[in-house]
């Protein structure tokens, strides 16, 4: 019974300060709202046509448009030799991604699911996150592996991992996870320049989702830096800090407990 009780207060909490959620996070009539789908589209759009060393590969990525069609329309646009359907062998093709990377191409290697990337794990390791350090600074190695990754709606077990601490904690990796769709173009842009090899994890339950984007984020010179924090919400009485998908239930955290403590802050990482 308390714990119906404290459900029910809580339920009323928010309720009361919904009129305050659409003032704190309220946005002009001029911003226009993209799924983080269309935000991953565009900039890897942007990217191609900027940069003719950058290339997609993948299972399904050309003539099915991607398994979540993240890469629709770009079969078409830059043609076969730009945008490469591979076999089912994720040892494979993320090898031939890291040794193209070393001639000095820009492969962005999708994985259907990073679930899937531990077949290709030696590659990303030992291979692509080594070689700058291992040649003193002589090899770069520009590549980027995107997918999906974390859990999702009525998958395995097998396709729920998340890999995030797996990969961040491997020297010679930068590892991102965006949430919004401002970050999630802006920094798979960042990506697709960066010199070095990149983890890109998306969160499927996301690329459906819209948010609200300013003409600075749609212009194709916008790129968000890499490593830096990004504040979502000011405050001093308590930090929460937060990626991906969880961003998003943070701040709810943050708009529910402001009724009891006002100065919250959010840092999505």
């Amino acid at each position: 019974m308390l714990a119906i009780a404290r459900q029910r207060m809580l339920g009323q909490s928010f309720k009361k300060i919904l009129p305050a959620v659409s003032v704190l996070r309220s946005y002009s009539s001029a911003a226009k709202q993209i799924t983080v789908r269309e935000a991953l589209n565009s900039a890897l759009d942007e990217e191609m046509s900027a940069d003719p060393k950058v290339f997609l590969m993948g299972e399904e990525v050309g003539e099915y448009q991607g398994a979540y069609k993240i890469t629709k329309g770009l079969l078409e646009k830059y043609g076969p030799e730009r945008v490469l359907d591979t076999p089912i062998t994720e040892a494979g093709f993320t090898g031939i991604g890291v040794g193209a990377a070393y001639y000095g191409l820009k492969p962005v290697v999708e994985f259907m699911t990073f679930n899937f990337s531990m077949q290709a794990i030696d590659h990303i390791i030992n291979s692509a996150a080594k070689s700058n350090y291992m040649s003193a600074g002589q090899i770069s190695v520009p590549i980027v592996f995107r997918g999906p990754n974390g859990a999702a709606a009525g998958v395995g077990a097998q396709h729920s991992q998340c890999y995030a601490a797996w990969y961040a904690s491997c020297p010679g990796l930068k590892v991102l996870s965006p949430y919004n769709s401002e970050d999630a173009r802006g920094l798979l842009k960042a990506a697709i320049r960066d010199p070095d090899p990149v983890v890109f994890l998306e969160n499927e339950l996301l690329y459906g989702e819209s948010f609200p984007v300013s003409d600075e984020v749609l212009d194709s010179s916008f790129c968000l830096p890499i490593g830096k924090a990004k504040i979502e919400r000011e405050g001093k009485d308590v930090t929460i800090t937060a990626f991906s998908k969880m961003v998003g239930y943070a701040l709810k955290v943050c708009l529910l407990c402001s009724v009891y403590l006002d100065k919250l802050c959010l840092i999505s990482i």
